[in-house]
């Protein structure tokens, strides 16, 4: 079952979801294709830290974070991924690298790939290795208000 805090928020703003039960995978190609979902249209969300600041950036699962892009865009000295150990007390309803790309439910600013609203929906983890949500990705912005910019590109295979 979905995060009961995420699941509690959607419910309370009365989003329609749909939870994707899948086998248990850890990277986000793995998810995609287990859960039978296109890559672009799965939101992985990556930590990171913004001048020592914890932050989500969220960008399709065949994408990968530009960080020298990001760091321009947003006009600050350093942008990183983030350590394990920077975050996992942080969402600790969530299993580690399955946290829910709503920054807003963890006191994070949220980063979103300017990609990502191409899609009519989109799917991302739901704070576990086995499930995922599946909404409109309108209902997602409107719900999250992430800064969306143009920070990543497709990962060459």
């Amino acid at each position: 079952m979905p995060v009961k805090k995420l699941r509690d928020f959607l419910d309370s703003h009365e989003v329609k979801y749909v939870n994707v039960s899948h086998s248990k995978a850890y990277t986000a190609q793995e998810i995609a294709a287990s859960a039978h979902i296109p890559g672009k249209e799965l939101a992985k969300t990556v930590m990171i830290k913004i001048d020592g600041t914890l932050a989500m950036a969220v960008l399709p699962a065949s994408y990968k974070v530009d960080f020298e892009s990001l760091k321009e865009l947003l006009d600050v000295n350093r942008v990183r991924l983030a350590y394990e150990q920077e975050f996992k007390d942080r969402c600790p309803d969530c299993e580690v690298g399955a946290m829910p790309p709503f920054g807003n439910l963890y006191n994070m600013d949220i980063y979103v790939a300017e990609s990502l609203k191409e899609d009519e929906e989109i799917a991302f983890n739901a704070g576990n290795h086995t499930e995922l949500i599946k909404m409109k990705y309108a209902d997602f912005e409107k719900l999250v208000k992430p800064k969306t910019l143009k920070f990543s590109h497709k990962m060459k295979v």
